[in-house]
């Protein structure tokens, strides 16, 4: 599928199926997707330009790259989203994080918000909106929304686990945001879940049903 990417490391799928496991408690979910989460940065980040300087070794001097460009923006859709972002600011620790407010109304499955805080200055930055689950897309694609009308330019999205539904949905809505996720799963149950998935990643994180 256009604009997706599929993160199928070995780490990565070793510790995707212990993070699906109903019997991983909650202190071992959220330290397993921290570091899934910390491993996909690596590739989300490939893009990163990079400039020329001139550094001193203890040897001699010497040329260097280091990272140019754009800032970067991390944008966690509460609340399972939170889940992810310490993993990606070990990596990235200069990065700036904004939060979204989403929640499904059980009855239509539509994404409902209720809280948005961002970065003042979101559009000079490269943004990496967190969503453990992609399931029918409906949360995801209204944050990337709601991110470009705040003046949000370049978006992409992360996620564990996506169904064959939301990454239709999202890469129709946005055709211009790429998506990056470690498994690509069955389809959607009547209840709007992924399946095999793993439950409910806000649940499993926090200890809350």
């Amino acid at each position: 599928m256009r604009n997706v990417t599929l993160i199928d490391h070995p780490l990565i799928q070793h510790k995707l199926s212990l993070i699906r496991d109903k019997d991983t408690g909650a202190k071992d979910f959220r330290e397993l997707v921290e570091e899934v989460a910390m491993l996909m940065c690596y590739e989300v980040t490939r893009g990163m330009q990079l400039e020329q300087i001139e550094i001193e070794t203890p040897i001699c001097k010497t040329k260097a790259k280091v990272l140019a460009g754009k800032k970067v923006g991390i944008v966690p859709i509460l609340r399972a989203g939170l889940g992810m972002v310490d993993g990606m600011l070990k990596l990235i620790p200069a990065a700036k994080v904004g939060h979204i407010g989403l929640y499904r109304d059980p009855e239509t499955l539509k994404p409902v918000e209720y809280y948005c805080k961002l970065p003042p200055d979101i559009g000079e930055r490269d943004i990496i909106v967190t969503d453990p689950m992609l399931a029918t897309g409906g949360s995801s694609s209204d944050a990337i929304t709601l991110l470009k009308r705040k003046g949000a330019k370049n978006i992409k999205l992360m996620c564990l686990i996506a169904a064959p539904e939301g990454l239709k949905y999202v890469t129709e809505q946005h055709p211009d945001v790429e998506i990056f996720t470690a498994a690509i799963d069955e389809r959607l149950n009547d209840h709007g879940y992924i399946v095999p998935g793993l439950g409910d990643a806000g649940d499993r994180l926090f200890g809350t049903k």
